[in-house]
């Protein structure tokens, strides 16, 4: 879990001024900002306004996933849309019935809209502002039940000499007891009508929405300003795609919920460069994540890493085959570790090959005596599981590898 939210926090340093923060803080919008790239896709920032708005602290939202504001009225559907536009990497604008902290729910305009990377077009973060929503009074009998009772308690003497003349005043207090029952049952039943109502959807209406947009806009704004110190510039929309191959959101989440150390590597991009590294493997080499993607798995190779082994994997990428091999690998940090790798070329759903991946385990690791599935079939499963992924992925968007 420390080992996540310390991700979590180094998901904004790594692609923006250390100043970001203090910026993001002046906007008084409520919005969030998560990271696709990361597993479970958490917040990696929550704005004050936000905060304010939900009644949770900054603590119990950073590191989670959006869906910890649904609830059991909370519409699937509606939530099934915002998947879809993740996995499908563009924007969205729904109403949602969100709850706070408290249990209480509220409807709230929800606009998302994806963060590319300038340079390759990756996703690398979503923004998500959300404008809460007011429903106007419509029900106006109750309201006149409620102050009618009081009318015609005061008025009750002149409108029985009216109306009722010379019948026996009984009745006229029985028939003013009796309007009183109705509008106190009317009373009671408030609650339950006002519970009828929150399950209606509540509309956006145009000013909310422009609300919206211009909180997109003001964030974005922030977000592109500071990215210009780093060097690694982000827009609002995609642009011309060099280098890095592109990873659907979709394909990022499933990958993500592989727990073993493994990247994937593109073989059609020249250099075949890493575009996927999981978070164990990270873990493994002590390497942050914008110091892996794009670039070759020989960095992690050293002086007295065996050029024999490295052209053994070389010759079974290009003859498409798997193999194991035993091999020398350097950290960040310049130690060195025994790296049982495991290559297999990865088929998208058409049977053509999508990737590479590379399943790297440190033998001290598992020569601790550790139950539970050998290396091998740990090696073997995590490949398994990357190529389900794949060829799901490819299956849902259709293939773009050929």
């Amino acid at each position: 879990m420390e080992s996540q939210l310390g991700i979590v926090e180094q998901s904004l340093n790594s692609s923006y001024s250390l100043w970001v923060r203090e910026a993001l803080d002046e906007i008084p919008d409520n919005f969030t900002i998560t990271d696709p790239c990361i597993s479970g896709h958490p917040i990696v920032f929550a704005s004050r306004g936000f905060l304010k708005m939900t009644g949770y602290a900054k603590s119990e939202v950073i590191g989670r996933n959006g869906r910890i504001f649904q609830g059991p009225k909370t519409c699937r559907r509606s939530v099934m849309e915002v998947r879809e536009a993740v996995r499908e990497e563009r924007a969205i604008q729904i109403n949602l019935l969100n709850y706070r902290k408290d249990g209480r729910p509220f409807w709230m305009l929800f606009h998302m809209c994806p963060v590319f990377s300038k340079e390759d077009g990756r996703v690398i973060s979503f923004i998500a502002v959300q404008v809460p929503l007011s429903r106007r009074a419509r029900r106006s009998g109750a309201g006149f039940c409620r102050s009618g009772v009081n009318l015609l308690s005061e008025e009750a003497s002149r409108i029985s000499d009216v109306v009722y003349g010379t019948c026996r005043r009984e009745v006229w207090s029985d028939s003013l007891l009796e309007l009183s029952r109705v509008c106190a049952l009317d009373s009671v039943l408030g609650s339950d009508v006002s519970e009828r109502e929150i399950e209606e959807p509540c509309e956006a209406s145009d000013v909310d929405k422009n609300e919206a947009a211009s909180a997109i806009n003001r964030v974005l704004s922030v977000l592109t300003h500071y990215s210009e110190s780093t060097g690694r510039l982000v827009c609002g929309k995609r642009c011309g795609l060099s280098g890095v191959g592109l990873l659907s959101s979709s394909l990022t989440i499933s990958l993500g919920r592989i727990k073993q150390s493994f990247v994937l590597t593109d073989p059609h991009l020249s250099d075949m460069p890493i575009v996927y590294a999981s978070d164990a493997f990270l873990k493994l080499t002590g390497y942050s994540r914008h110091e892996v993607l794009g670039r070759n798995c020989r960095f992690l190779n050293g002086e007295d890493t065996d050029s024999l082994t490295v052209h053994k994997i070389e010759e079974n990428i290009q003859m498409e085959r798997a193999c194991t091999v035993r091999i020398l690998s350097y950290r960040k940090d310049k130690s060195s570790f025994w790296n049982s790798l495991h290559i297999s070329p990865v088929r998208n759903a058409s049977g053509k090959i999508a990737y590479i991946v590379g399943v790297h385990m440190e033998e001290s690791s598992y020569n601790q005596g550790q139950r539970g599935l050998s290396p091998e079939m740990k090696q073997l499963s995590t490949v398994g599981a990357v190529k389900i992924a794949v060829r799901s992925s490819s299956m849902g968007a259709g293939s773009s590898k050929s």
